[in-house]
C-alpha cells in the first residue's frame, strides 16, 4: 500500500462500532448464554463443554458482584443487592448443574432476563 492509499485510510470513517459498557456487557451474555444451551442440547455427551461454559458463567457473575459490591458503585442500592443476589443463585446453582442435580436451564432464563434488561435500558437511554 503506498503512502497516499495509506492517508486517505487513515481518516475514513471506522467501520467499528463504539462499544459502551452496556453492549460489552450484552455481548458477555449472549457469547456465554450461548455456549450453555449449545452444551445443554447436547445431553451428557457435551458435559465438558458444560463444564466451561458454567465456569465462563461463574466468572462473569463473580466480577458482576465484585462490582455491585463495591461502594462507589452508581447503581441503587437495590439493584446491586438484586445482581449480588442472582451471583450468589448462579453459583450454587452451577454446582448443581455439574453434579446432575439440576438443569441449566435457570441459569439460561437468568442470562436471558438480563440480556432483555440491558436492551432496553440501553434503548431508553
Amino acid at each position: 500500500m503506498n503512502a497516499l492509499n495509506m492517508a486517505k485510510t487513515a481518516y475514513a470513517a471506522s467501520k467499528t462500532p463504539i462499544r459502551t459498557t452496556r453492549s460489552t456487557e450484552y455481548e458477555a451474555f449472549a457469547r456465554i448464554t450461548h455456549h450453555l444451551n449449545s452444551a445443554a442440547a447436547k445431553g451428557s455427551a457435551g458435559f465438558t463443554q458444560l463444564a466451561q461454559a458454567i465456569y465462563e458463567n461463574r466468572q462473569l457473575w463473580t466480577t458482576l458482584a465484585a462490582d455491585v459490591a463495591d461502594p462507589d458503585n452508581a447503581l441503587p442500592k437495590q439493584l446491586r443487592a438484586q445482581v449480588f443476589y442472582l451471583a450468589e443463585f448462579t453459583a450454587l446453582h452451577s454446582r448443581k448443574v455439574l453434579t446432575g442435580e439440576e438443569s441449566p436451564d435457570v441459569l439460561v432464563e437468568i442470562n436471558t432476563a438480563i440480556m432483555r434488561g440491558l436492551r432496553t435500558q440501553g434503548a431508553t437511554a
